[in-house]
């Protein structure tokens, strides 16, 4: 059974003549004549499809790239010990790289499109899983290169291991002196190369291809420890992105729960939305189609309430259309938030329409905590001799404390809320029992 499963995992069933290898690796390392033209034209595949933001175009430059050569090159001359393979590989990569860096900079720089799309960013911020990505993706190019029939892996791995957007997004970040973007992009480039080099240098190794030099074991513990080291240095910060990028994916979340919650269903049709993570606090910025949807003082209450949906050390900011950065008036919505906006508002009176307790009483607990039983009805009030005309009447329950400037508060709120012309409030005051002591102590004197 033991010898089964070994023939069944065995990778040297299906292998290639190790010269053969060594030979094709060898051919492809190399960044002269047509090799170098294919280059300069992926890199400029590739900046259109980062700058026009088309993911399509992107795939078509990694399957075109010929970067992987010298990288894979690398790898098997360290697990080889072909100092000579190595030093020629690194120096081709090194000419692969500035000239892909000085093309897409040259391009972004010529380009009207200065945006900074979402094909762009999303290679600025590389995390653990970008390690993974490299590791594997390397790992099964390098298997798919020393088989008899090479199969179809090494288009996926180029796809995969994704070498030459970062390095166009580096040169992007070149273009308009964003050193940040440059540092993040060439941080994924630099992770995807390593982890390709070492994922060929351990199936070399395990494949027992022959050594080209026989170095001492002083040496050979020397590049142990120097791919042990790079390896720890390459992991953590990625661990530490990967660690904030699912904080981050998780308030994402917990925000869009906050507004559908305690806004959209409820009728708020909401123009402008930006969050921000990266801020301490975070903060939550909304504007509404209808300006006065909220006082400062149900902004605090609201703002009161965050903990409740997992949004700690969170800022809730309500901006006027003028306030935001883009003119929010009407005109500048397409039609179908229009229509959105617009069904929300009459979803929301028809609800009011059928019973308005279900949906407000609950926001009018938390708003105002010093209430603590209320009530709301429609009234016939005669108007006239013969007509009537139907007003809202609330009736609640509160603390002898309450003041008129809390009731005319409550009474503007109510009137908001439920889209009502004149309401009628009747606040009953809670009276604390007299004690018995009271009672006698009267009686005696």
């Amino acid at each position: 059974m033991r010898q089964q499963l070994y023939n069944f995992l065995n990778l040297h069933n299906g292998e290639e003549d190790k010269k053969v290898v060594y030979e094709n690796i060898r051919s492809n390392i190399s960044f002269r004549g047509s090799n170098l033209w294919i280059l300069m034209c992926a890199v400029v595949i590739a900046s259109i499809g980062l700058n026009v933001n088309s993911t399509a175009v992107v795939i078509g430059a990694m399957l075109i790239s010929p970067l992987m050569g010298p990288i894979v090159g690398a790898g098997f001359a360290l697990g080889t010990y072909d100092f000579e393979l190595l030093k020629k590989s690194g120096k081709n990569l090194l000419i692969a790289t500035f000239a892909s860096l000085f093309v897409a900079a040259a391009y972004f720089y010529i380009s009207p499109f200065k945006e900074t799309q979402s094909e762009l960013l999303s290679r600025t911020s590389p995390t653990i899983y970008d390690v993974l990505i490299a590791f594997f993706g390397g790992m099964a190019g390098i298997i798919a290169l020393t088989r008899v029939e090479k199969g179809n892996p090494i288009p996926g791995v180029a796809i995969a291991t994704a070498l030459m957007p970062p390095l166009c997004t580096a040169g992007f970040a070149i273009s308009i002196g964003n050193f940040r973007y440059f540092l993040g992009a060439f941080y994924l480039y630099t992770i995807n190369c390593f982890f390709i080099c070492i994922a060929t240098f351990m199936i070399i190794k395990y494949l027992r291809y022959r050594p080209v030099e026989f170095p001492n074991e002083v040496l050979a513990k020397r590049i142990r420890y120097g791919i042990t080291t790079l390896i720890f240095v390459l992991i953590i910060p990625s661990t530490y992105l990967a660690y904030d990028l699912i904080n981050e994916r998780k308030f994402y979340q917990d925000v869009q729960n906050f507004v559908t919650e305690v806004f959209i269903k409820n009728g708020h049709g909401i123009i402008y939305n930006s969050t921000k993570f990266h801020t301490s606090p975070h903060t939550i910025e909304l504007a509404f189609y209808n300006e006065n949807s909220f006082t400062q003082e149900e902004v605090d209450s609201l703002n009161a309430i965050l903990n409740r949906y997992h949004l700690e050390n969170t800022k809730l900011i309500i901006k006027s259309k003028e306030e935001t950065k883009e003119p929010l008036d009407q005109n500048i919505l397409t039609p179908l938030q229009e229509k959105e906006i617009e069904i929300n508002a009459l979803t929301q009176k028809i609800q009011n329409m059928k019973n308005p307790q279900e949906n407000f009483l609950h926001e009018l607990y938390i708003l105002f905590p010093e209430i603590s039983q209320a009530s709301w009805g429609m009234q016939n009030m005669l108007i006239g001799k013969d007509s009537t005309h139907q007003i809202g009447t609330l009736i609640y329950t509160t603390s002898p404390n309450y003041n008129k400037e809390q009731s005319d508060k409550l009474k503007k709120w109510v009137k908001q809320r439920l889209h009502q012309d004149s309401v009628i409030i009747v606040p009953m005051i809670t009276i604390p029992p007299i004690q018995k002591e009271t009672k006698k102590s009267s009686k005696r004197k």
